[in-house]
């Protein structure tokens, strides 16, 4: 909704393309500045969104102490963090190497538990300025919800966020920073694109096959779009989701609901 987030700051990880990028656009639409993270080059559509591009490895905690003294210094705080930066894995468990299990989980768990960490000091000093409090995002999947063959190092990264995202909704209510979790199902960008490739080449059948069959366990019968998932952060990240802590959203089409 135009205008919601006047006034306000926020930070998207992985914000160069997929969701990261459909966020940002969300988020600025509805009137935030938006700082834009990622390993790869965000300064063009920064500058298309009227807001800041910034390098960042969420693996890495020295990143996030900089990240934030950055946004400080450029934007004068922080309201609401989007923890989108993730990465996808299908293995079976046989062939998948403890180094690439590491790997996901690094990415997925740690790169958010860092984000929180290292974000409470800037959203709690600006918390008190809005009805809903500051907002944290932090984006599982319907992985993070049940088990899927192939998947199991993805499953418990996702997992584990959204029960990170419960735990610090309680931690941080008394500082009225909300935390909430997104639970896109099969969304179509190129993760998702990738994810229809791998599990066509770990069950033998092509991409056209195994994207109908994925598009299938969607009652509403097709991949979701960035934009789907966008706008669900973007009301989490808006004073009309002011009651709403340690929830999960789910934004797939009905896939879990079967």
């Amino acid at each position: 909704m135009a205008g919601e987030l006047d006034g306000r700051i926020a930070l998207v990880t992985g914000a160069s393309r997929g969701i990261g990028e459909a966020t940002a656009r969300a988020l600025a639409a509805a009137g935030a500045k938006v700082v834009l993270t990622d390993l790869a080059d965000t300064q063009d559509l920064a500058a298309e969104l009227g807001g800041i591009a910034h390098r960042q490895d969420v693996t890495k905690e020295e990143d996030w102490v900089e990240t934030m003294a950055f946004i400080r210094a450029e934007a004068g705080g922080l309201d609401i963090l989007v923890n989108n930066a993730g990465v996808f894995l299908a293995k079976p468990i046989t062939e998948t190497t403890i180094e690439e299990f590491r790997f996901v989980q690094q990415v997925n768990v740690e790169g958010v538990f860092l984000g929180i960490k290292h974000a409470i000091p800037l959203l709690a000093e600006r918390a008190p300025k809005w009805r809903g409090g500051a907002s944290i995002i932090n984006l599982s999947s319907v992985a993070g919800l049940r088990g899927s063959a192939l998947v199991s190092a993805y499953n418990a990264s996702k997992g584990a966020v959204k029960l990170l995202t419960k735990g610090a909704a309680i931690e941080l209510a008394a500082a009225r920073i909300r935390v909430n979790s997104v639970h896109p199902g099969i969304i179509e960008t190129d993760m998702g694109r990738g994810l229809v490739h791998d599990f066509a080449q770990a069950g033998g059948a092509g991409d056209n096959e195994t994207r109908d069959q994925l598009s299938q366990m969607h009652p509403l019968g097709r991949f979701g779009d960035a934009v789907d998932v966008a706008n669900a952060i973007a009301y989490l990240a808006s004073d009309r989701a002011a009651f709403m802590t340690g929830s999960e959203m789910v934004v797939d089409g009905g896939m879990t609901a079967r």
